[in-house]
């Protein structure tokens, strides 16, 4: 197969069962497609609460799934609150053994939030989040941390991902829509479970701003990280990924 014509391999590293074919669905936007492989990692409680998130995160669970991946030019941890939850530098010790593991790059959501941001330029942002007030706020905290300014946030308090899985549309649609502020250059949906391959386009419409919302963002970054972002089109993902 020619360089041109080269098939990304990526890996995600998914807590359970809740959004996860969002990622086939982006896959098949994208030319040329990558090759992608979900691995659910094991999960203790289903809770967006923080003692079950630092678990849900925690160095054995990642290790078990990163072991279970054939070869990848790139993995990720595809969750954000049980990455956010352990603060920037937490963040950065909770990847960097999965790169040494694999031998590649690699990163996670709460991560991947970050490299979006700077990529279309904004610094001010709302944030939509589905979770409890608490670890809503523990985001904003990791987002202060590198120095976006958050101008507004909401909160829908779904404690599990199980539940934010079953949203559809006209609930995603709403919080997130109403979670948006004049001064917001651009608005944050943090939730992997949440499915929104197939709604940020339309977020974005009504909000006329860029929507950054997890599931998206992993698969850019991931993408970027194994160098194939720059000969990557996409078809119905979000500004994010516009030329």
């Amino acid at each position: 197969m020619a360089d041109h014509e080269h098939r990304a391999r990526l890996g995600f590293l998914y807590p359970g069962h809740a959004a996860e074919d969002d990622y086939p669905t982006m896959a098949s936007r994208l030319s040329p497609s990558p090759l992608v492989q979900v691995v659910h990692t094991s999960v203790g409680e289903d809770a967006h609460r923080v003692d079950a998130l630092l678990d849900l995160g925690g160095p054995d669970r990642l290790a078990e799934g990163a072991a279970v991946l054939d070869a990848v030019d790139a993995v990720i941890w595809a969750c954000t609150s049980g990455s956010f939850v352990f603060g920037l530098d937490g963040a950065r010790r909770q990847v960097e053994p999965l790169s040494r593991q694999l031998g590649v790059p690699a990163s996670s959501t709460s991560f991947a939030f970050v490299h979006a941001i700077e990529a279309i330029g904004a610094r001010r942002v709302a944030v939509a989040a589905t979770y409890p007030p608490d670890v809503t706020a523990a985001f904003e905290s990791f987002l202060g941390e590198v120095g976006v300014t958050v101008v507004a946030s909401g909160a829908e308090d779904i404690l599990t991902a199980t539940e934010v899985g079953t949203l559809g549309t006209e609930r995603v649609v709403g919080f997130v829509t109403s979670g948006d502020h004049p001064d917001a250059e651009a608005v944050l949906v943090p939730d992997t479970a949440l499915h929104s391959a197939d709604v940020v386009t339309e977020l974005e419409h009504r909000l006329g701003k860029p929507v950054l919302t997890a599931n998206v963002v992993t698969m850019w970054e991931a993408l970027r990280l194994a160098g194939a972002l720059e000969r990557t089109t996409a078809d119905g993902l979000g500004q994010l990924f516009a030329p």
